[in-house]
């Protein structure tokens, strides 16, 4: 069973994906992608607060601040990506 924290740090990490993906559109496909890269951005910056003891906008025992700027770094890379991707077809 998962952890309160975990349900917590996925309906965020949803939320931001789906949010960035009402800013800057596209298809479902695209917003399965953005959802995917925020909860990955959103783990990989919550454990690097962790490790670097980043204590901004703690919730419990999950690190928001640090987490929220990984999935927002992630979903910018994505974005980048997937646009350069179309744009060279």
């Amino acid at each position: 069973m998962p952890t309160p924290t975990l349900v917590f740090a996925a309906i965020l990490a949803s939320l931001l994906g789906a949010a960035f993906h009402f800013i800057m559109g596209g298809s479902l496909r695209r917003l399965l992608l953005y959802i995917w890269a925020s909860w990955v951005g959103f783990g990989l910056g919550h454990f690097i607060g962790v490790f670097f003891g980043i204590n901004a906008l703690n919730v419990g025992t999950l690190r928001l601040f640090s987490a929220a700027l990984g999935a927002i770094a992630a979903l910018v890379a994505v974005w980048l990506l997937a646009r350069a991707r179309t744009s060279a077809k």
